[in-house]
């Protein structure tokens, strides 16, 4: 691994070891807890971020390592192209996390940069929620190959990343969008391909009434930062795929999932996130461990 910018890169035997390092990790923290010592960790965000700036931070931290936020809006674009910043990023930091709007920023800053470059989320992808994701179904239901996913919601950025993850793991995953916000048809194609190798299924629809039962049900905000919809449009062509406790049982689902922020009353309503069956909390921590594999990973790459 040099750098990991979308899901779809990774190989099935770079996520099951990035899995089984994120459990290690988490499991024995002392053995890693100078892994980072020396090294320099840069974050650079365009957008907001709560979970992802804290997790990434803490993480960070525990390795030994060190980290600096840098307000990417007020540094990249009219003041300065991100092949410069990702440049000058590499002289004095050992990799760069970026949460951005666009993925083509990221391969930007990659393509300047000879450190190792982590999407902290982009319009395209968001890999660190899913590894995350993976992680947590792992440790609640076990072999993640028996386990079936259902993804109720937009096309976006976190239902690319579960795609690609779940193909790569032989995870059966059901996703069903209204019409219109269905995800990338590359993403699905190269995604149901590597299914195919790994004995994964990834169907998509948009009828709750093709759904199949399910061990949990996935969820996201309707409105992701950037986007640009009418926001009658959008609240009246989802306002059907809302998930509440009827659809929970119906489907058999035993957990729910949400990569957060969440809206309580219109993806989902309180009673299923705040529920003994919610996972949200645990995904939340499950960040800093799945993203503390990837920079282990990333540095001893580097290194190597």
């Amino acid at each position: 691994m040099n750098d990991l910018l979308a899901m779809g890169d990774l190989s099935p035997q770079q996520t099951n070891d990035l899995l089984q390092l994120a459990h290690t990790i988490k499991q024995r923290p002392t053995a890693w807890s100078n892994y980072l010592q020396g090294k320099s960790i840069a974050l650079l965000f365009e957008k907001p971020s709560l979970r992802t700036r804290a997790s990434f931070a803490a993480g960070i931290n525990r390795l030994g390592g060190h980290s600096i936020y840098l307000d990417a809006q007020n540094l990249m674009g009219a003041r300065e192209p991100a092949s410069d910043v990702g440049a000058n990023l590499a002289l004095w930091h050992d990799a760069i996390v970026a949460r951005v709007y666009s993925q083509a920023t990221l391969s930007e800053l990659a393509a300047a940069s000879g450190k190792p470059v982590v999407n902290a989320l982009s319009d395209i992808c968001h890999p660190c929620q899913a590894l995350a994701d993976l992680l947590t179904l792992q440790e609640q239901l076990g072999d993640l190959s028996q386990v079936h996913l259902t993804y109720i919601g937009d096309g976006n950025n976190v239902c690319h990343a579960l795609m690609a993850g779940a193909a790569q793991v032989g995870m059966q995953l059901q996703i069903v969008t209204p019409e219109g916000y269905a995800p990338n048809t590359e993403l699905l194609t190269a995604a149901q391909e590597v299914a195919n190798q790994t004995g994964g299924t990834i169907h998509v629809a948009h009828s709750l009434n093709e759904l199949q039962q399910t061990d949990a049900i996935y969820t996201d905000t309707w409105f992701s930062m950037g986007q640009t919809r009418d926001s009658n449009d959008v609240m009246h062509d989802f306002a059907p795929f809302q998930v509440n406790s009827d659809l929970m049982k119906r489907l058999g689902a035993k957990h729910f999932m949400h990569c957060l922020p969440a809206y309580r009353g219109r993806e989902v309503t309180a009673e299923v996130i705040d529920s003994a069956g919610s996972l949200v909390l645990q995904q939340a921590e499950n960040r800093l461990h799945a993203q503390n594999a990837i920079l282990v990973k990333l540095i001893e790459g580097a290194a190597a």
